[in-house]
């Protein structure tokens, strides 16, 4: 095919794509990497949850500590090619599941239930709503969402997965500017100053190291006082006790049977609440696919990557519900490591997972991890989450961007995405039926995430308003280009 007829494109080169072997030691330093980029997130939703339900902290910390467990395991199966999609993408703790959950825990509460009801009325969610997403997954539902997505509309979902969190990474970087900053000037001499293959790719892992260690001794010297954001609390892995055994229903009253036939229980309130949560999550996963790909330098992800992918994301909140674990999803946090350190090995990934199920083990291990100060999070995270919209940009520029109606299609799927859900949020919609309820929280769950809004809008208009395949970015030839 001419090239001259459907026009060109720059297909990333990384030094080590999915399908590389690199050394172990390098893999384990790499996947560790990863580890300190998502455990901020990753720590703070069992937190939250652990306070909404007012678990002590012996409860929150044996919470986290599996929280850690269930998420490497979620990721190796995502990253096994027979049962997930075989990229490169790790599996966290998600943002879509707090807003219906906190909305579970208050009505267990109203009914007098404590921190195990609690836990088992979100285990029982999560399993129902895991199902949930593994039928619309492996059934090939969610695949076909391919059919309709150019780069038109692939652009701007990145663009809102990247800038959407510049909220979240300003908001952590502030607790202390000076700290933050010293995390993203580092993490930009690592990666694009200093000409060294080994140092940029561990440009993050060396920055967020270095500036740890940096804040550890300042906290030592009681220059940030105990109550700073900027303080190492090391103290608290003295505390820790060494080890958790893993444990399906592990909350509950009464014998492991009754347990478990407590937290299967079908609830009604509790599966409508969260499959709004769910529909928003897989819509978001089908983006971090496109996006992970583009980082990695591979093809754009087929429909059977897909299905496959959502299907594995599934089986993963099932265990997760299974052990006491919260709901996961693709990270795009460790995106933007791959985007910046060009390692997208899938060996590299496991390794990381397999640290995260050591740290589940390792209850002193993981709360080292989890002493790392917000603010050296929020540096990383500036430098992280503004490359992953970039990669929304180089996406856009498959398509022909000299046409006014990719001009139009673009702004106004971005407009939409980045102003309607903070409107939707503070008016949510509303039913009087009952039997409509569960249908308005699905809504107000994908019109309450940008991503989701803006990625939907910009499809739909570039599929109704006519345009040629090249102006579109549908037929296109790869040229190689350095990283």
């Amino acid at each position: 095919m001419a090239e001259e007829e459907y026009g060109t494109f720059k297909q990333r080169v990384v030094p080590w794509p999915i399908d590389s072997y690199p050394p172990w030691g390098f893999s384990i330093l790499a996947g560790i990497q990863h580890v300190f980029t998502l455990f901020g997130a990753t720590t703070l939703v069992p937190i939250l949850f652990g306070n909404a339900m007012g678990m002590n902290p012996e409860q929150k910390g044996l919470f986290i500590a599996t929280v850690y467990m269930v998420m490497g395991i979620a990721t190796l199966i995502h990253v096994d090619k027979r049962i997930g999609s075989g990229l490169p993408i790790v599996q966290g703790s998600s943002f879509s599941f707090i807003s219906p959950l906190m909305t579970v825990f208050a009505a267990v509460k109203k009914q007098g239930g404590g921190v195990p009801q609690m836990m088992q009325a979100m285990g029982g969610a999560l399993i129902y709503g895991g199902i949930y997403e593994m039928v619309v997954g492996y059934s090939g539902l969610i695949g076909l969402l391919k059919r309709v997505l150019t780069p038109i509309a692939i652009g701007p979902t990145i663009m809102l997965i990247g800038f959407g969190l510049s909220g979240v990474a300003v908001n952590n970087a502030a607790t202390n500017w000076w700290l933050s900053l010293l995390v993203v000037t580092l993490i930009f001499t690592f990666s694009l100053i200093v000409k060294n293959k080994r140092l940029n790719a561990f440009s993050v892992l060396i920055s967020v190291v270095t500036v740890y260690t940096i804040a550890l001794i300042l906290s030592l010297a009681h220059v940030f006082p105990s109550n700073s954001p900027s303080y190492v609390h090391i103290e608290a892995v003295a505390k820790a006790r060494w080890i958790v055994w893993p444990t399906f229903f592990r909350y509950g009253t009464g014998s492991w049977a009754s347990r478990a036939a407590q937290t299967l229980k079908f609830n009604m309130l509790a599966f409508a609440s969260i499959l709004a949560a769910y529909t928003a999550s897989m819509i978001e996963s089908v983006g971090d696919y496109y996006s992970v790909c583009y980082a990695s330098g591979a093809p754009e992800p087929s429909e059977h990557v897909i299905n496959w992918g959502i299907g594995s994301e599934g089986l993963g909140c099932i265990i997760s519900g299974l052990m006491g674990g919260v709901g996961s999803t693709s990270y795009t946090e460790n995106i933007g490591v791959i985007a910046l350190t060009g390692i997208a090995s899938n060996r590299v990934i496991r390794a990381g997972a397999t640290v995260l199920i050591i740290m589940g083990f390792f209850w002193k291990f993981g709360t080292l991890v989890a002493t790392i100060p917000q603010p050296v999070i929020g540096g990383a995270y500036i430098a992280l989450f503004g490359v992953i919209g970039g990669l929304g940009i180089q996406v856009l520029s498959r398509a022909d961007l000299s046409s006014m109606r990719n001009i139009m299609i673009i702004s106004f799927g971005f407009l939409i995405g980045l102003g309607l859900p903070g409107w939707i949020q503070a008016h949510p919609l509303t039913t009087n039926s009952i039997a409509w309820k569960w249908l308005i929280d699905i809504l107000n769950g994908i019109l309450g995430t940008g991503m989701a809004v803006g990625g939907l809008s910009a499809a739909i208009l570039d599929n109704i308003i006519p345009g040629t395949d090249v102006e579109r970015g549908i037929k296109v030839k790869a040229i190689n280009s350095p990283r």
